[in-house]
């Protein structure tokens, strides 16, 4: 491309519609990505029918093997709770709390 007015036109017009395809791209992938609670799955509701308070040993004993997607894919409760003490929750809102920052944040 020649290194003249109409050829940096062209060029910044190429990165304009570069950028744009990149924020496209951003918002689809944030489209695709799970809404809170379904990173759960059947966890979610489960924890429903749960009595409260609970602790967290109590969550891994009824639903360790119940498994929850993460950025590393599908991990079971257990896994998930290992590095938690053992806290107590007075809802279901609690333990969807703890476990999404557990999630979100590996």
């Amino acid at each position: 491309m020649p290194d003249d007015k109409q050829g940096r036109n062209k060029q910044a017009a190429n990165e304009e519609q570069r950028q744009r395809e990149r924020a496209l791209q951003e918002a689809r992938d944030r489209a695709d990505e799970p809404a809170p609670g379904e990173q759960l799955g059947d966890l979610d509701d489960a924890l429903e029918i749960q009595d409260y308070p609970t602790t967290t040993e109590q969550l891994v004993e009824n639903y360790g093997d119940y498994e929850v997607e993460t950025q590393g894919g599908l991990k079971p409760v257990d896994e998930v709770l290992a590095p938690v003490d053992n806290e107590l929750y007075d809802s279901a809102d609690e333990v969807r709390d703890r476990i999404q920052r557990l999630i979100n944040r590996r």
